[in-house]
């Protein structure tokens, strides 16, 4: 969707740096001790450092990018990182550091706990947060994944399919154009696509789903986009519970429970503390 001018001839590279940061936060009920911890060991299986890993090389796959490195890690108790370097193009073999190992190792894909990805002059990451509080029956997810690309590929093109691949009811969405490249003539670009808002980068159905609201700030080239979910079905929202098991009443105080918590993360702050 997103693309440089046609005409626009660039004297020598495109140093402009576009930088997205995606956050997510999935909400789960989880009203006793066991459920809670079920559902952090459900997370942090779901969402492993190998299935993080596999989303973010479909990101580079998406925006055009070539790894040259990975970094993935999962942590005690809970939790999970991985980092790759990504370049614009493939780059000659006499090229590419040798302890760079390209997703591979002797010519063979990695399956170790620990690798490294690196992408030239741009780097995609993700970091993983499950938790919850003792004395509440809410659980979250939250989920940070930071795509930063320089040249003609932007980050951009990636959204839909990292929306969809994660259950979202909170998102936001930052997206920044720093540096600034020039044409043939000297004249200095500090951007080089059209865009006035994120939400013109998402899906129309996915939209549909939200209520978002943006804050621009056009003269830095700095975008930022909030989406909050606005039907909760609750079956999707209780671990290991059947939703015909609770009578109505518990179930209207369980999703009241639910939405003011995702209100609060979508605020940024305490609403409903007592």
């Amino acid at each position: 969707m997103i693309g440089l001018e046609k005409k626009l001839t660039l004297y020598g590279f495109n140093n402009l740096t576009k930088s997205l940061s995606f956050n997510i936060y999935d909400v789960c009920y989880a009203e006793t001790e066991r459920e809670k911890n079920d559902y952090i060991e459900y997370i942090d299986e779901q969402y492993n450092s190998e299935r993080l890993t596999n989303i973010l090389c479909k990101v580079a796959e998406i925006i055009g990018a070539n790894i040259l490195n990975i970094s993935k890690q999962d942590y005690e108790p809970q939790g999970a990182s991985v980092n790759l370097l990504i370049a614009e193009g493939p780059l000659p073999p006499n090229q590419i550091d040798e302890t760079c190992n390209q997703g591979k190792l002797n010519g063979m894909p990695l399956h170790s706990e620990t690798v490294h990805a690196h992408l030239d002059k741009s780097h995609i990451t993700v970091h993983t947060y499950p938790e919850y509080h003792p004395e509440n029956t809410i659980s979250t997810f939250r989920v940070d994944i930071d795509v930063s690309t320089c040249g003609m590929i932007s980050p951009l093109n990636a959204l839909n399919f990292l929306i969809d691949s994660f259950d979202s009811d909170i998102i936001t969405i930052d997206y920044r154009v720093r540096g600034f490249t020039r044409d043939i003539h000297g004249k200095k670009y500090y951007i080089d696509h059209d865009i006035k808002s994120i939400q013109d980068y998402i899906d129309e159905n996915t939209l549909r789903k939200y209520d978002a609201v943006d804050v621009n700030v056009y003269q830095s080239n700095t975008f930022h986009t909030k989406m909050l979910i606005k039907e909760i079905e609750l079956q999707n929202y209780l671990f290991n519970q059947d939703v015909y098991e609770l009578p109505p009443t518990k179930r209207l105080e369980i999703i009241d429970s639910l939405r003011k918590e995702m209100i609060e993360i979508f605020s940024g702050m305490n609403i409903y503390e007592s």
